[in-house]
């Protein structure tokens, strides 16, 4: 049987002008800014399959586990947070070559159709609308 719960799904493209295994690398550095771990208080980070994530900023706590790695091509993990209402999600990033850089996708999926949920949006585009500035 079919589960007929709606989810909302956000997806963002940003071309930046560097390699794919350069974005990738800085993406899961927390060290550049406009990535979510550059921002928070406090955090844990292992980006390997099974590897756990955590992170607060502002009292929140954001936490997941990579499911999928593939250097410089994708990285995929689990999201739980007070806006998720406590339900897993999805995130998924690729990275392709495009000319001389790179376009970045992520897919945030798998989140419930729910009031809160809607901020991911928002949050995404403040990270996204950083990190591409890094290479330049």
């Amino acid at each position: 049987m079919k589960d007929s719960k709606k989810t909302l799904e956000f997806k963002f493209e940003r071309d930046i002008p560097a390699s794919p295994s350069e974005v990738f690398a800085a993406w899961l550095s927390a060290k550049i800014p406009g990535t979510p771990w550059h921002l928070a208080d406090k955090h844990s980070l292992d980006p390997k399959v099974d590897g756990l994530f955590y992170w607060t900023v502002k009292g929140k706590s954001i936490y997941g586990r990579f499911t999928e790695i593939e250097s410089g091509r994708l990285i995929r993990h689990t999201w739980v947070s007070p806006n998720t209402l406590g339900l897993e999600s999805t995130v998924t990033l690729t990275f392709e070559k495009k000319g001389d850089g790179t376009r970045m996708t992520l897919l945030h999926s798998d989140l419930p159709d729910h009031e809160l949920a809607l901020g991911h949006e928002k949050g995404w585009l403040y990270f996204l609308d950083l990190f591409p500035a890094q290479f330049r």
